[in-house]
């Protein structure tokens, strides 16, 4: 019904897109080379082979992948670059709003301050966007980006060297008592650089392993970029049930859900936040998404790496979510793990469920109102009109009647 062209001509956002998954394969190679990382190929044939491959067996290999991409970046320069290309590459597919997420934590240690990190990645990002930004028609929406600072769930020593300073600061605490005070410096953090430069800092996550690590334990994190007034989202749902979404909701405010994959399952509820009934649970769980609008950041293909009880993408639980008409978004998760871009999330999206011009439509849009988008509430409106009034003038170029 709809063709790869127009699918890739409309504009677009991915608001769940992780920095230090999404690397040009080929900049990878070179960085290592310059930066002598040991990689198990120097090819692109070899490391699609040997890591990122098209399907993956479980999760920790999908995870393998992320070791090599954060060993090339260390430096200012190679985080600069990373962004920058990412930029370009969301762009040429149709993407005018992109919000890139990644934790600072795991590059510190190398020399490098959280300030000079993130400094470093908004760099990136700046400069793409004023180069892209002269091709830009007026009266069509201007590539916009915004930096979603990521918290841990869990920290141990192999995550970076900075993980060291915790634990020599505090050697008789647990993992869980490090993680939460962890994430309670990097929201501080956070909101500090917010307030004190021109970064685009849009909003604050917690990323990392759901079982056994609940969000409610992060909570003091949350309450301080709260008072800053940044906008939060949580992975929630993806490796739990429906009460680590609960708990992101109830605990941390949360305004959007990263992945929500596992919301209707029945087997994953432990009883934790609820009583006997745990259908009734999921109703009223679901209801209270959907009623306060509270976007689900769906990632198609990740979720079938990673999650091989979906054996069938007809049967993703965004299924049930588009049903209920709740609020969703597609995104990438991580564009050189997963083999993916926004394109062919959205064609994995339109071939496998009931997509409407009109549907499409609100879908796309739903992605530019959800947005923690950093300028003010007034143009904001304007700059979701010209998404709007883009995606019907290429409709009409490709004969798709809305």
């Amino acid at each position: 019904m709809y063709s790869d062209d127009f699918l890739r001509a409309i504009p677009k956002t991915d608001l769940h897109c992780h920095l230090d998954g999404s690397l040009r394969l080929k900049s990878l190679i070179e960085m290592a080379k310059e930066r002598k990382v040991e990689l198990p190929s120097y090819t692109e044939e070899g490391m699609n082979a040997l890591v990122y491959k098209p399907e993956y067996v479980s999760l920790v290999e999908y995870l393998k992948g992320f070791m090599y991409t954060g060993a090339v970046m260390r430096d200012e320069e190679a985080l600069e670059r990373v962004a920058y290309e990412l930029a370009w590459d969301c762009f040429n597919e149709g993407v005018r709003y992109l919000e890139s997420r990644f934790a600072p934590q795991l590059h510190m240690g190398y020399g490098m301050t959280f300030e000079q990190i993130v400094a470093a990645v908004d760099r990136g990002f700046r400069t793409a966007q004023t180069e892209i930004n002269r091709t830009v028609p007026e009266y069509d929406p201007e590539f916009e980006y915004g930096i979603i600072i990521c918290a841990m769930r869990c920290w141990n020593e192999y995550y970076s060297p900075y993980y060291k300073g915790v634990v020599d600061a505090l050697p008789y605490a647990t993992v869980a008592e490090r993680s939460q005070l962890a994430s309670l410096e990097v929201a501080r953090a956070t909101a500090k650089m917010r307030s004190e430069t021109n970064c685009q800092i849009v909003g604050f996550d917690l990323a990392g392993a759901e079982d056994g690590y609940p969000a409610d334990k992060h909570a003091a994190a949350f309450a301080e970029v709260h008072k800053s007034f940044i906008s939060r989202t949580v992975h929630a749902g993806e490796a739990y049930g429906a009460e680590s979404i609960y708990r992101a909701l109830e605990k941390l405010n949360a305004e959007r859900v990263g992945h929500g994959t596992n919301l209707f399952d029945l087997n994953k509820i432990y009883g934790y936040e609820t009583d006997a009934d745990k259908n009734g649970f999921i109703e009223r769980l679901a209801n209270y998404i959907a009623d306060r609008r509270i976007t689900l950041e769906v990632c198609l293909t990740s979720n079938m790496q990673t999650l091989p009880e979906i054996k069938d993408i007809r049967n993703h639980p965004v299924k049930k979510m588009l049903e209920r008409n709740m609020s969703v978004t597609f995104c990438t998760d991580n564009r050189l793990v997963s083999h993916n871009n926004i394109c062919t999330e959205l064609r994995l999206a339109v071939d496998s469920f009931d997509f409407t011009p009109k549907k499409l439509l609100d879908n796309i849009i739903c992605g530019f109102k959800r947005s923690f988008f950093y300028r003010p509430y007034q143009e904001k409106r304007k700059y979701v009109r010209k998404a709007i009034n883009m995606f019907e003038r290429t409709a009409k170029e490709y004969g798709v009647e809305l």
